[in-house]
């Protein structure tokens, strides 16, 4: 049985993370990957692994070199996910947004106005 990860699990990982934003520009190989690291390079080979497991990695053999480049389609699936916590969020936002405008208001409402005392003794 071949185990499938999540793409979230991948992307849960600063070092994944670093990895994709290296091949979101470039492919390249994995000791070049792991040059830009100070960990061992088998970790860095474990993370490139998982990051190919959940799909958002493919390698590429030519010669005696595997070049590795990001999958922009699963890319995609994360990029969904986050436009859905995105309007959520930006819902929130707005209606603090609106609360915040409101309690301002109602705080700058009494400072225009005179007290009433001081109408009467202009009597």
């Amino acid at each position: 049985m071949i185990l499938r990860r999540d793409i979230f699990q991948a992307i849960a990982d600063p070092t994944r993370r670093a990895i994709l934003a290296l091949l979101a520009s470039q492919t390249i190989t994995a000791g070049a990957i792991a040059d830009n690291f100070d960990g061992a390079r088998s970790t860095i080979s474990k993370h490139i692994q998982i990051l190919t497991e959940c799909g958002l990695v493919e390698s590429n053999q030519q010669g005696r070199e595997i070049y590795y480049q990001i999958k922009m389609d699963k890319m995609t699936e994360i990029d969904v996910w986050l436009d859905q916590i995105r309007v959520i969020w930006e819902a929130r936002f707005d209606n603090l947004e609106n609360y915040i405008a409101k309690i301002q208001k109602d705080r700058n409402y009494g400072k225009d106005r005179k007290p009433r005392d001081a109408d009467n003794q202009n009597l």
